[in-house]
């Protein structure tokens, strides 16, 4: 990779983190609505900090500001929207059991609008638009759609234990370095505002939420839709939907002990507990 492209994308993976690091700081100060709308037991039942999420898709937003016209507000509406659904659930849906696809459509049907059912249309249609300006033909904005959507949502699943996504974005988004163009800095920006966050993810003083696992998700998927044709296209859209098919499975597996003390030795760097 040329000096060009390494700047391009070293500058996505540093102006991201530190923006997301910075907006956690300023929402912690803020705290709109009050600290205690921004806490939440974890599942251990510590209380954590909510505002990374936020601060992630903000960060990685601002990763890819100096992207050309077209990827830059395909990445910024995809990271944006999937961010602020993923927010107004964790608001809204405080409290709500329900979870999965099956569940708030269930919901839809007997005329209840739930956070959750607004999340997932949301992020649908981000990931649609996304992919309407990125690619031109018909089928390759539906799988663009399919990608951006379904990579929101597979980050979220797997959502379910400290550093679990953001060490999961990161592992997933490092190959689209190698890539030329906007997918490389797409997936930098999605790195340097997991990194950033990290930390305090792991060690149990926030966590994403569904506006962090969301948001940088929807980056993640960005990245893919913008390195890949119709046949890479299809393959990760294919794999993303059987992902949520068999979504119970996913974040069953993403909470087991094995990949628990993997991702903790992984990601270890800037928890401050032995």
């Amino acid at each position: 990779m040329g000096e060009r492209g390494l700047g391009r994308w070293g500058g996505a993976l540093v102006g991201a983190g530190v923006a997301a690091r910075a907006g956690a700081a300023v929402l912690r100060a803020w705290a709109p609505g009050g600290a205690g709308r921004w806490e939440r037991k974890n599942y251990a039942g510590r209380t954590v900090e909510l505002y990374a999420g936020p601060a992630a898709a903000v960060g990685t937003a601002i990763g890819v500001s100096a992207l050309p016209a077209r990827p830059r507000a395909a990445a910024t509406l995809a990271v944006l929207a999937a961010g602020a659904c993923g927010t107004y659930d964790d608001m809204a849906g405080a409290g709500d059991p329900r979870r999965g696809f099956r569940a708030h459509l269930g919901a839809l049907r007997q005329g209840e609008v739930t956070s959750g059912a607004v999340k997932l249309f949301g992020v649908s249609a981000a990931g649609l638009a996304a992919g309407a300006l990125l690619k031109e033909r018909p089928v390759d904005r539906l799988l663009a759609g399919v990608v951006v959507a379904g990579a929101a949502h597979f980050v979220n699943l797997v959502d379910v234990r400290p550093g679990r996504a953001a060490g999961t974005v990161l592992a997933l988004a490092a190959p689209g370095l190698l890539r030329k163009g906007p997918g490389a800095v797409v997936a930098a920006a999605s790195m340097g505002a997991a990194a950033a966050v990290l930390p305090d993810d792991i060690g149990e003083r926030a966590m994403l939420g569904d506006a962090g696992a969301h948001a940088l998700g929807a980056a993640l998927g960005t990245a893919v839709v913008a390195g890949n044709g119709r046949l890479g296209l299809a393959a990760h859209a294919a794999a993303l939907v059987a992902a949520a098919v068999y979504g119970d499975r996913v974040s069953a597996f993403a909470s087991t002990p094995a990949v628990r003390t993997n991702t903790a030795t992984l990601t270890r760097v800037g928890d401050p507990r032995p």
